[in-house]
């Protein structure tokens, strides 16, 4: 199976200071977006081209969770990072049809987290969210070190998602990259799910980071 790059996810502390960093450093405000009342939490979006889109999210403060959040939303580690601001935390990878998302990870319940149906609007779709809300991992302790790197799984159950709908404004994903202490690890399986395409995994020592490199009007910029 080969996945599409969906969309890129920048956590912040709060919608409006997510949406000044990505207007400061991309030179465009995202906008629109709305609630997840399943997970309380609650975005905006902005859309780029070849159908991928960035959202910022952060916890709504008059919503309720029915669950621990996605995105590990409601763990130490990232809790920790938002007290520094926004950063890039995650991307989520599209399993296009006729492959069907539910059916996969039920042939392989040990590698892949449960799919969860969600709704905004029009808008209808599944993805990947283990039961504690922890970012994704591949295999093994070794691997969740590097949360945020292994993408959660997303699909579609409308024509008309985000990638598609949202304006197309003067940003183009140059370079989607991350460096991990377990770098082989990462990238058996990201070869394993089809998106080693996606993002280049390098060796490091240091602490996992992710990065996004995009063309910008004013030149390429750089999300981390």
């Amino acid at each position: 199976m080969t996945l599409a790059l969906d969309h890129l996810v920048i956590a912040a502390p709060d919608l409006d200071t997510g949406v000044d960093y990505v207007a400061a450093t991309l030179g465009i405000a995202p906008t629109g977006g709305g609630a997840h009342a399943r997970m309380g939490t609650h975005n905006r979006v902005l859309g780029m081209y070849g159908g991928i889109y960035l959202e910022v999210i952060a916890i709504d403060p008059d919503g309720t969770a029915e669950r621990a959040r996605w995105f590990g939303l409601d763990s130490d580690l990232v809790q920790q990072r938002l007290r520094d601001g926004p950063f890039l935390l995650h991307w989520a990878a599209r399993v296009e049809r006729p492959a069907d998302l539910s059916r996969w990870q039920a042939q392989y319940p040990d590698r892949l987290a449960p799919p969860i149906p969600m709704s905004r609007g029009d808008l209808h779709w599944r993805l990947t969210v283990p039961d504690d809300g922890a970012l994704p991992a591949w295999r093994g302790e070794a691997a969740s070190a590097g949360e945020g790197l292994f993408p959660t799984l997303i699909q579609w159950d409308v024509s008309n998602y985000p990638g598609q709908s949202l304006p197309r404004q003067d940003l183009a994903l140059r370079r989607l990259h991350g460096s991990h202490p377990h770098a082989e690890l990462l990238r058996q399986g990201l070869a394993w799910i089809g998106a080693e395409h996606l993002i280049a995994i390098e060796q490091s020592d240091g602490v996992p980071l992710l990065r996004a490199e995009i063309e910008t009007p004013s030149g390429v910029k750089t999300l981390q």
